[in-house]
């Protein structure tokens, strides 16, 4: 790995032992083991176990229930540091983005029944049931129903693009409680309720078709809803009052993934310029080239100001802010320096670059999800403008 700017700069003492203890479990599953998972296009069950059972995947979890306590600043270096090291976090991601929700929305009651059995008995709360066919990044419009009768919600409609459905026990699902037609504002009427996929699965209430995508790893899936029997309990935060519940969780989102992005890009950096001073063409490295030593060093300047601006968005949070301007504008960045320095990247391995075994062309494809995913770029621009700038709002 390159010079670490990082711990010079940001890191505790503390924290530098958190990434070293993360490094060891990242590099114990090495290029050839993520060159087997994309070959066979499988899900890597034996990296997500060994984080369970280290406890990473309950550290945001308070240590009165289990949990490690942690910060959502040690959960993004988690995310930053597995990635760095090859990995792929977005195996595993959700279940850190999606704790937030559950512990400032959730009840009592809700945490100390499943925030326990997250944290000791290794529960997976890995999907967030969101996105619909007829209703992408324009969350108010989607269609999901639950009605409520006695004391359950029966729910009915479909999701799109959810990750890791047949890998996680418990669910985060969006459903309106109240028709998009029947509400004055296009915000009110959302619910977000806590599913036990388990028993959904086995007896038929939710079906899912796995949808191959370009970057695998997280078996994205489309699930369709048959008389879903959620009980009322499994209610998180108010009904009718659940954009604000996701919006919290988006947040988090945002910063979990631009610090996966900057461990991409870092990872990236750290292969191109090792290969750069190795390479010989012409009786010469290529690294004195400065067509080489000049996206490399563009795109990594970008990726030190994403990281600013993550451990900013990240502080916010964790004051409590549910101000998106960090968050967005970290994913924003941290997605354009990663897409840049996979480029950078691809230029200077050449063909080579091509070939599965250098393990570039893995972590090229994931690297152009991130312009999209988990929110797109011109949105964020969009929300930017009418928010922070005034601007008329264009969507």
């Amino acid at each position: 790995m390159a010079k670490d700017w990082l711990a010079e700069s940001i890191l505790t003492p503390e924290q530098e032992a958190l990434r070293d203890a993360v490094s060891d479990i990242a590099q114990s599953f090495d290029r050839e083991y993520w060159i087997e998972v994309n070959a066979a296009g499988r899900y890597p069950d034996e990296y997500v176990q060994a984080l369970t059972d280290g406890g990473w995947l309950s550290m945001l979890i308070p240590e009165e229930y289990g949990g490690g306590g942690a910060s959502i600043e040690e959960s993004a270096l988690v995310l930053e540091t597995l990635n760095r090291w090859g990995g792929n976090a977005n195996t595993v991601h959700a279940q850190m983005y999606q704790m937030g929700a559950v512990l400032r929305h959730g009840n009592d009651e809700q945490k100390r029944r499943w925030l326990p059995q997250i944290a000791n008995e290794g529960l997976r709360l890995q999907s967030f049931g969101v996105t619909e066919p007829d209703a992408g990044t324009d969350t108010t419009r989607i269609r999901t129903y639950a009605e409520k009768r006695g004391d359950k919600y029966i729910v009915n409609g479909g999701k799109i693009f959810t990750s890791r459905f047949q890998h996680t026990d418990l669910m985060l699902l969006l459903v309106r409680t109240k028709r998009y037609e029947e509400v004055e504002r296009k915000t009110d009427g959302i619910t977000v309720l806590l599913v036990d996929t388990r028993e959904a699965r086995n007896n038929g209430q939710i079906e899912h078709r796995q949808i191959k995508v370009m970057a695998g790893g997280s078996d994205t899936n489309q699930l369709t809803f048959n008389d879903l029997e959620v009980p009322a309990e499994n209610l998180i935060g108010e009904e009718g009052k659940g954009f604000r519940v996701i919006m919290s969780g988006m947040n988090a989102e945002r910063i979990s993934a631009a610090s996966e992005y900057i461990g991409s890009g870092l990872y990236f950096i750290d292969r191109a310029t090792e290969y750069a001073k190795e390479r010989e063409v012409f009786g010469r490295p290529i690294g004195m080239n400065q067509g080489i030593q000049f996206p490399l060093a563009s795109s990594f300047t970008e990726l030190r100001a994403a990281s600013v601006m993550r451990w900013q968005a990240a502080r916010q949070f964790a004051a409590g802010s549910r101000d998106g301007f960090y968050a967005n504008t970290c994913k924003y960045l941290a997605a354009n320096a990663l897409w840049n320095a996979a480029n950078a990247a691809m230029d200077t391995f050449g063909g080579y670059g091509l070939a599965s075994e250098y393990g570039i062309e893995q972590k090229f494809r994931s690297a152009r999800a991130s312009l999209i995913a988990p929110i797109s770029r011109n949105l964020i621009l969009a929300g930017i403008a009418h928010r922070d700038l005034g601007m008329p709002k264009s969507y």
